[in-house]
């Protein structure tokens, strides 16, 4: 359903450490980024890029554009709420309607 609507799932980390489930849990010297530069050069047909919630996004400008040319400059940002469970302040429809943005870029 993904690839029919032009989407690509990828994860911000290859791998980290962290004890239970929570991503503020994660140990941070731990983090070791996916290589989303030779992504980008892959498919320069991606013009935006959404994050799960906060560390997925915190991790990507710390650790993936530093690395990112000139030829990613065109791409576009979007942090999303976190569709973890663990996100209680936001309800599954808000979440839902937030998300849905996803669709509506081309």
């Amino acid at each position: 359903m993904l690839k029919s609507h032009g989407i690509s799932l990828w994860d911000v980390m290859q791998s980290c450490e962290r004890r239970g489930s929570l991503d503020s849990a994660i140990e941070e010297s731990s983090i070791r980024p996916n290589k989303l530069a030779e992504f980008y050069a892959k498919h320069p047909g991606i013009t935006h890029v959404f994050f799960n919630g906060t560390k997925a996004e915190a991790a990507y400008r710390r650790y993936v554009m530093p690395q990112l040319e000139q030829s990613c400059a065109h791409l576009l940002y979007d942090r999303l709420p976190s569709t973890s469970p663990a996100n209680a302040s936001i309800s599954y429809p808000e979440k839902l309607q937030a998300w849905r943005k996803i669709l509506l870029n081309p």
